[in-house]
């Protein structure tokens, strides 16, 4: 079982009630990598950097990080149509290659502005779709030279992507993936490594885990079996009566300005 955190990657502070503010280093690299060695001190396996225009690159971040820990692995977080596969695939290979192996990958297929990053490409309807190419595509450069793929949204020819990752043909970095619509779920069970889900209640995760294991079956997967993880938002007070006003106060904050 690995633990990991979550590392705000925002340009204004306040990110889900956070209070720490700007004169304490917020949104710095300073700040991120002070919250990264923390982490990495208590023997967490690394953080989510969570993506989304407006906001600072995570690849960027994930880079920077990796450069200021020994162990911490950045969970990078990345959008299909931001990247082209080949792009992200050699960019990832060559970090996973230069810090040891230490590179997570989370593909998000949220909506985004994506008119903002020049992707006109696909409806939004067929993000779906179009990240499952992505995700399969990427797993391909990684794992095998030479690789030729034409699809409806991606291609490459004689493609081969140097080093592998972490410098063995027969890994690669971990990819995460999260959604609950039957598309996403469709991609987790045929591509991804981790399937992630939101502090539900345990009945519902339940349910959706059976389903995917079936849908693993009706897809024909072709990796080894998906795995799950849980993502947990945590408030720590001196007593539960404390945390669970905090709590409630947060929620009611956020559902103002939403």
């Amino acid at each position: 079982m690995s633990y990991l955190w979550y590392i705000p990657n925002q340009i204004e502070p306040g990110h889900r009630g956070d209070d720490t503010g700007r004169d304490e280093g917020w949104g710095t690299l300073d700040h991120s990598t002070d919250l990264a060695r923390t982490a990495e001190g208590h023997g967490w396996e690394g953080a989510l950097l969570g993506t989304g225009w407006g906001r600072p690159d995570t690849f960027t971040l994930g880079a920077s990080l990796a450069a200021r820990t020994t162990t911490f692995k950045p969970l990078i977080a990345v959008r299909p149509g931001y990247w082209q596969p080949a792009h992200f695939a050699s960019s990832a290979a060559t970090l996973d290659h230069l810090s040891g192996g230490r590179v997570l990958v989370n593909i998000v297929s949220g909506l985004d502005n994506l008119a903002a990053y020049g992707d006109h490409t696909t409806d939004p309807a067929n993000r779906y779709e179009r990240t499952r190419e992505f995700v399969h595509l990427v797993r391909r450069l990684w794992t095998e030279e030479n690789v030729t793929y034409r699809g409806e949204h991606f291609a490459v020819e004689n493609s081969s992507v140097l080093p592998h990752p972490g410098g063995y043909p027969d890994r690669h970095p971990t990819l995460y993936f999260g959604g609950a619509s039957a598309p996403a779920e469709r991609v987790a069970a045929a591509e991804a490594d981790v399937q992630l889900f939101w502090g539900e209640p345990l009945e519902g995760l339940a349910e959706r885990i059976e389903r995917l294991r079936k849908l693993e079956v009706t897809v024909e997967r072709r990796h080894r079996p998906l795995e799950f993880g849980l993502r947990i938002t945590t408030l720590v007070r001196d007593t539960a009566e404390e945390a669970w006003r905090d709590a409630e106060a947060r929620v009611a904050g956020m559902a103002e300005k939403a």
